[in-house]
């Protein structure tokens, strides 16, 4: 990723997209990296998982002074997430780049739906 002003916007369309939904910046950041900075598939997917770490963190923090976070609630969600997290790290170097294109693609679909229909 060598262009710098590319880089920050996908960066803030991906923060925006995280602070403003919850989540989602991954939606912004996958295709960016691709079409946009010329980024390998399968580095575009793990860049991803990188960048939108620490922008939850920052929406976490944000939402926690809010007082808008059950913490409480967090913890099992957050241990299933980490052993989520660790098995599709394990699995993510065997995968072929077109089943994490459709999985992506069909993430995606699932979400507009959702969201559309308000299921």
């Amino acid at each position: 990723m060598k262009n710098t002003s590319k880089s920050i916007i996908t960066g803030a369309l991906a923060g925006f997209a995280n602070g403003f939904f919850g989540a989602g910046g991954g939606m912004f950041l996958v295709p960016l990296f691709v079409r946009w900075l010329k980024l390998d598939e399968k580095k575009a997917f793990a860049t991803s998982v990188a960048v939108i770490f620490p922008l939850s963190a920052v929406s976490l923090i944000i939402y926690y002074f809010k007082g808008d976070v059950d913490i409480g609630s967090v913890w099992p969600i957050l241990l299933g997430g980490l052993a989520g997290g660790i098995i599709a790290g394990k699995v993510f170097c065997k995968v072929r780049v077109t089943f994490l294109r459709r999985i992506f693609g069909l993430l995606i679909i699932y979400g507009a739906i959702k969201a559309v229909f308000l299921l």
